[in-house]
């Protein structure tokens, strides 16, 4: 049975990010990157409608070790996913992505110090077994295989085209044609003014607002200090730059929400018509952060509204009709497509059931350590971006960390680490501290944080990088052992042989 030292799941953002970090920083790990479907990019290879874009800056979405080149800020779908196979192509990483991949189960086993990793081809439905040393989850928390979707009344009898975001058809006609899309997210947000620019009648209906803000596509401060900077000293500062702008917005936001939630809506009002009704449709019942703050590049969706190919309608949908919706109050839309752009679903791990020791674990009873490994669950982590900045802040950092980890193992010669607490980690809360619908649905199914470091999650790029670059590994916490040789001598991780290092000892 094949034997590796380090098993990746998923080729996306972060899993490029992993195979970039272990390359650089454990040049003796023999690794392997399952990807469940047949190509690089993950979330970004997965959705495909009109205008999908970032809702985060590249120069901080994009990586550190290969800065993003191009002037947009927030850049489109298609250009993001180039980049990243770009980037797993220059690294070599792409080498190492065994595709058509996905992990089912692992098992860890304290006798031998090895997860039993249960895989099958997507692609064949052939089932793949083997182990490994290290289990490190990149596959998100989104659910690939569905999205969200409310069981709306009367959506049997509707005659026309009923399309998820998640799943946009290739063909779709849109020019000319009456669209409705259900949601006020940021699917959403994006996909209203793209309709419109291609030529559709858009009403986007909305249940309740988000908040909406505009941020220009170019960003003049980055846009000078690359003009004025050699890369190599630019693509610190800009991502710095953005980093610390995002995240003292997000501390203003916390701190002062009346104001920050002044400001918000005074930028809607001057973009749009005079008289346009801001209380209704774009004054949200709660404070700013407390769910994800919608950026529109150049105030795209604010244009499209003034050009009147879009309208925006705040009630509750009564029910489907054969033409389109009925709403609360009474009002009929005709549409021949309707978009629900109803939200995403969470899945933890990509859905991997986990046993330690024959024991199944329910990762909504554990703690996480640092945000990015289960309390009591040896040789396990994994990477979940902020909510309030750049997912890929966070998971360069947890690879990194990850990296450090398995050195201090090599030095040490230990072939198990576990974060363990003795004392009081506080009370327990979600992971993801918002209120959006999404994290509210999938709360039994998502691990907690406490209220003491290192259980507590952050959500702050400054503690995160003092915490996990800088601070030692051996904290207390982790627990560091050999299990396995209590029984037998075991090589270390990542310990070379004449016949090829770990996989020799198997």
């Amino acid at each position: 049975m094949e034997e590796l030292d380090v098993l990746v799941v998923g080729a996306g953002l972060s899993g490029i990010a992993a195979g970039h970090a272990l390359l650089e920083h454990c040049p003796w790990a023999d690794w392997a990157i399952f990807e469940a479907r047949g190509a690089i990019g993950g979330t970004w290879d997965l959705f495909r409608y009109p205008g999908v874009r970032s809702d985060s800056d590249m120069f901080t979405l994009g990586f550190t070790f290969h800065p993003w080149d191009r002037e947009r800020a927030i850049a489109e779908g298609a250009d993001i996913r180039a980049y990243l196979q770009e980037t797993a192509r220059r690294f070599g990483i792409d080498r190492r992505i065994r595709f058509h991949h996905r992990v089912l189960a692992a098992e860890w086993s304290t006798e031998t110090a090895r997860w039993q990793v249960q895989a099958e081809r997507t692609d064949t439905g052939e089932p793949v077994e083997l182990t490994c040393r290290f289990l490190l989850g990149c596959s998100g928390y989104y659910r690939y295989d569905q999205g969200y979707l409310p069981a709306f009344p009367g959506m049997a009898e509707y005659r026309g085209q009923l399309v998820h975001p998640q799943f946009w058809p290739e063909d779709l006609p849109v020019a000319g044609r009456r669209i409705c899309v259900i949601g006020s997210g940021a699917t959403a947000m994006t996909l209203v003014p793209a309709l419109a620019e291609r030529g559709a009648q858009v009403t986007m209906v909305q249940r309740s607002p988000t908040y909406v803000t505009s941020l220009p596509a170019v960003d003049p401060v980055a846009a000078a200090l690359r003009r004025r900077f050699p890369t190599r000293l630019s693509a610190p500062l800009v991502r710095w730059y953005k980093a610390l702008t995002t995240q003292g917005f997000y501390r203003l936001s916390r701190r002062w929400p009346g104001l920050v939630r002044r400001m918000l809506l005074e930028q809607v009002r001057r973009q749009l018509p005079e008289g346009y009704d801001v209380a209704r449709h774009f004054t949200p019942r709660y404070d700013p952060w407390d769910q994800r703050l919608c950026v529109v590049p150049n105030g795209d969706l604010f244009a499209a509204i003034r050009s009147g190919r879009v309208e925006v309608v705040t009630d509750e949908i009564e029910t489907f009709t054969p033409e389109g919706l009925r709403l609360r109050s009474g009002r009929e839309l005709e549409a021949d497509v309707v978009v629900t752009a109803t939200g995403l679903e969470l899945l933890f791990l990509g859905g991997i059931e986990l046993r330690v020791d024959g024991e199944s674990v329910d990762p909504a009873t554990r703690l996480t350590y640092k945000g990015m490994m289960l309390e009591g669950v040896p040789n396990l982590a994994f990477c979940i971006g902020y909510v309030n900045a750049s997912w890929t802040l966070k998971c360069e950092l947890t690879c990194e960390a990850v990296c450090r980890i398995l050195r201090t193992m090599r030095e040490k010669g230990a072939t198990c680490v576990t974060p363990v607490h003795d004392g009081d980690p506080g009370p327990a809360r979600p992971l993801l501290d918002l209120t959006s619908g999404y994290v509210q649905r999938a709360l039994d199914r998502m691990p907690r944080q406490g209220s003491r470091f290192p259980w507590q999650v952050h959500q702050s790029f400054l503690k995160d990088y003092r915490a996990m670059k800088l601070s030692p590994v051996e904290d207390g916490v982790l627990r560091f052992s050999a299990p396995d040789r209590e029984r037998a001598e075991a090589p270390l991780v990542g310990a070379s042989s004449a016949s090829g290092g770990v996989r020799a000892a198997s």
